[in-house]
């Protein structure tokens, strides 16, 4: 377990200990669930997901979380998981979060709740349920706001959250807002600034804050949403780079719909991204990348239901089409990394409580999210036209 995430926990039993004295006599209040999700998968052209054009099992999620009860107020909760996704992201077993959640009330007409510890992501439309497979739409999620690459760093942070919510006749609003850090892995770091790099990646914080709008009638989820988040670098001895930071600003605008029969969701990006250092003493690079998408589910029936999206991203608004990206590379860098545009068909079968199967096709054009731009083998990676499947069988308890 992550030392920081340890020192968070024993903190929040500590503070709550008289509270669960009074309640000795009481039986704890523990609940616990669980998933296990297994599939096929495959990446034809690129290596986003697999090499070579392989068909691989690399497709499991098995996770346990629970929540313990100390008093009316206070309570526990936690989720350990163990992931293998081929290219996607790093296999293995991680703790997603562990979080003292202590519930207020009222506040001036609003409920509130503060979370401390490794709490999870309640910003964007997915990223609360991002971890657990049965609440995806698809198994790979839209690359333009929920990036694989980046995956645990925007699961959740260690430090503090706090939610509000309010109810009238007419409307619900939801106020949401969160300060902390998040650890950064040789995998995370390698994407940032290529295979070359050899020293160390910290995210020195992440601040978020959004706010959200919905009728009584619960139809309609609108939102806005703001990150800022800073990430510093130390060389190594022998090293390729140089120390350095970056600076990540992230606007986005987010809206559901449900009917009776189908379901839209749609999400909208503006990232300004300004990097220091890193590859010269006085280097200074600002950049703007934009994205979004939209998405559709027609449900057939109760068990059946159909899907299809599009998703698009460019890693530069100044040059959408990557050739800019390719001339100043002197060609090292195809142009087709600039950007990456995603058409998603996917279908969903629930067999019955707590079974389901699912399955996805997108057909790809660009790389902007493959690989990252300073990866000297990165035309090798991907081809400007590619494709991805996945099918996939999940049970939750």
């Amino acid at each position: 377990m992550n030392k920081q995430v340890f020192v968070w926990f024993l903190r929040a039993v500590l503070l709550t200990a008289p509270s669960s004295m009074v309640m000795a006599q009481e039986e704890p209040k523990f609940s616990w669930h669980g998933y296990i999700a297994q599939g096929l998968t495959q990446s034809i052209d690129s290596d986003f997901i697999t090499e070579d054009n392989n068909i691989t099992g690399e497709l499991s999620e098995v996770g346990i979380n629970g929540h313990y009860r100390l008093n009316s107020n206070l309570s526990v909760a936690g989720q350990v998981v163990y992931l293998d996704a081929g290219n996607r992201f790093e296999k293995g077993t991680r703790l997603d979060y562990l979080f003292v959640d202590w519930t207020i009330p009222d506040v001036a007409g609003w409920q509130a709740q503060v979370h401390i510890g490794r709490f999870k992501n309640t910003h964007w439309l997915y990223s609360v349920t991002r971890d657990v497979p049965q609440t995806r739409d698809t198994t790979v999620l839209p690359q333009s706001i929920y990036f694989d690459g980046f995956r645990d760093i925007a699961l959740g942070s260690d430090g503090l959250q706090a939610k509000f919510k309010k109810y009238s006749t007419d409307n619900i609003w939801e106020v949401n807002w969160s300060y902390g850090r998040s650890p950064l892995n040789d995998a995370q770091r390698d994407f940032f600034l290529g295979d070359d790099a050899q020293g160390k990646i910290e995210q020195d914080f992440v601040h978020q804050a959004s706010a959200f709008w919905q009728p009584a009638t619960m139809a309609w989820r609108v939102g806005l949403s703001w990150l800022e988040s800073d990430f510093g670098y130390t060389a190594a001895q022998e090293d390729n780079r140089l120390d350095g930071g970056a600076n990540i600003r992230r606007f986005m605008f987010s809206m559901q719909y449900f009917s009776e029969k189908w379901q839209f969701s749609s999400e909208l990006v503006r990232e300004l991204q300004e990097y220091n250092g890193l590859f010269a003493p006085d280097y200074v690079d600002r950049i703007t990348g934009e994205g979004g998408f939209v998405q559709f589910r027609y449900l057939f029936n109760n068990r059946f239901s159909g899907l299809i999206g599009y998703d698009t991203y460019v890693n530069n608004s100044n040059d959408p089409n990557g050739e800019d990206l390719e001339i100043s590379t002197g060609g090292l860098v195809p142009s087709y990394f600039g950007y990456m545009d995603t058409v998603t068909v996917g279908a969903r079968w629930d067999i019955s409580p707590g079974w389901r199967l699912q399955a996805e096709h997108h057909w790809v054009d660009g790389a902007a999210r493959v690989v990252s731009l300073l990866d000297p083998s990165i035309r090798d990676h991907s081809q400007e036209h590619w494709r991805m499947w996945s099918v996939q069988l999940m049970y939750w308890f």
